[in-house]
């Protein structure tokens, strides 16, 4: 009884020194912590699940070494195997946590030019969910194999695998299949958190991508939440694939007497006077003359989509007010003939000035300044038709 006794406490004083060791580590680490943000974060998510494995750890091998033979030692000790095992788990997971918010506070997307950072940010959190479950998975298997019965069914269990799996497979074909869409979402680059989207005709920005869904925030704060699978298997915008800057449209009808170049040049105004407009483009341009009306299209650009939306309906505004106080003749109006067959028409001149004799740079798209011709050689097809010949043929 007396060696049990000393047994027990030599047990107990070995854990309470594993808990002295880790709270002064704790301590040294928080101190660092205050000059390190990787160590203040360490010291706050790693604590716990370190001093549970040291602490389990020291007490299991006091047992094993210091206490003899006593009833109930194996079942004991295999207790303590599987709480280390759990433990040590726990803090791996942690310490993988800690590094994957390291990364993530060093990666900050909150900054205008995110496009790296976005697609840093969307495989690391693909990654964290994947490290998780992998260890989760792997700590279950270890605490398994500590039973020997189990490890004696280790070799029926790999013969009859491929059944199993086949069997699995058939059964989670949907979700296997949006967890493999997860990941291919993460590293093809073809949708990232943050990104702004048009999804079933709603326009949005992705605000969480895992494994099986996508979340996406609508504009006025709903949540549209889709399988993975359903961007890798129907089509849909991304607006800020390879930048945000984006390029938006406002559309007036106007009469057919109306004169256009000083409503361009209010356009041109309103651009420059908003810090909305990047300065790359601000166009005014007639897209339709049919119905008795002109349809003008004002088509501008901004640095990101929730500054166009701004820009595009101030412009609305702007040339809406600028046509009832300027121009109230161009408001669109209903036509009738009521002269008779054969007469000649009849009315003033207008006495409109003559239309320039070149196009103006606010009223062209694909040409004029820089930046349309390059948006014109883009979307332009090759200048010479036979060069698409030999494609064609073999195709």
């Amino acid at each position: 009884m007396r060696d049990l006794m000393i047994g027990i406490l030599t047990v107990v004083a070995s854990a309470g020194a594993a808990i002295v060791f880790v709270e002064i580590l704790h301590w040294t680490v928080r101190r660092i912590g205050r000059r390190s943000q990787l160590a203040a974060d360490l010291a706050a998510t790693a604590h716990r699940p370190f001093l549970a494995a040291t602490t389990l750890f020291a007490v299991q091998l006091g047992i094993r070494w210091l206490l003899g033979d006593f009833d109930g030692r194996g079942p004991l000790l295999h207790l303590l195997v599987i709480l280390f095992i759990a433990a040590f788990g726990w803090l791996v997971a942690a310490l993988v946590l800690v590094l994957e918010d390291a990364a993530l506070a060093r990666w900050r997307t909150d900054v205008p030019d995110n496009l790296k950072r976005r697609r840093l940010k969307t495989q690391v959190v693909i990654l964290r969910r994947v490290t998780v479950a992998a260890i989760v998975v792997l700590t279950l298997g270890v605490v398994l194999m500590t039973f020997p019965g189990i490890r004696a069914l280790g070799a029926s269990v790999l013969a009859s695998a491929g059944v199993v799996s086949v069997i699995a497979a058939l059964a989670a074909q949907s979700t296997l299949g949006n967890v493999f869409a997860g990941l291919q979402l993460a590293f093809s680059d073809a949708v990232r958190v943050d990104d702004v989207v048009v999804v079933e005709q709603e326009w949005g920005r992705i605000e969480e991508l895992t494994l099986t869904y996508v979340a996406v925030q609508i504009w006025d704060d709903r949540r549209l939440i889709l399988p993975t699978s359903y961007f890798t298997t129907k089509p849909f915008q991304n607006w800020t694939r390879t930048g945000s800057a984006v390029l938006g449209t406002a559309e007036l009808d106007v009469d057919f007497g109306t004169d256009i170049e000083p409503l361009r040049a209010e356009l041109r105004a309103v651009c420059e006077g908003s810090e909305l407009w990047d300065g790359r483009v601000c166009v005014l341009q007639v897209t339709d003359a049919v119905g008795g009306n002109v349809r003008l299209r004002a088509l501008v650009s901004a640095n990101d989509a929730g500054s166009l939306w701004d820009l595009r309906c101030l412009v609305r505004e702007r040339l809406v007010a600028y046509v009832w106080e300027h121009q109230r003749d161009a408001l669109p109006r209903v036509r009738a003939d009521l002269q008779r067959s054969g007469a000649a028409p009849a009315g003033p001149a207008t006495g409109r000035a003559p239309a320039p004799a070149g196009p103006s740079p606010d009223a062209q798209v694909f040409s004029g300044g820089p930046d349309g011709r390059e948006r014109g050689t883009r979307f332009a097809g090759p200048d010479d038709p036979t060069q698409i010949i030999p494609s064609v043929r073999g195709a």
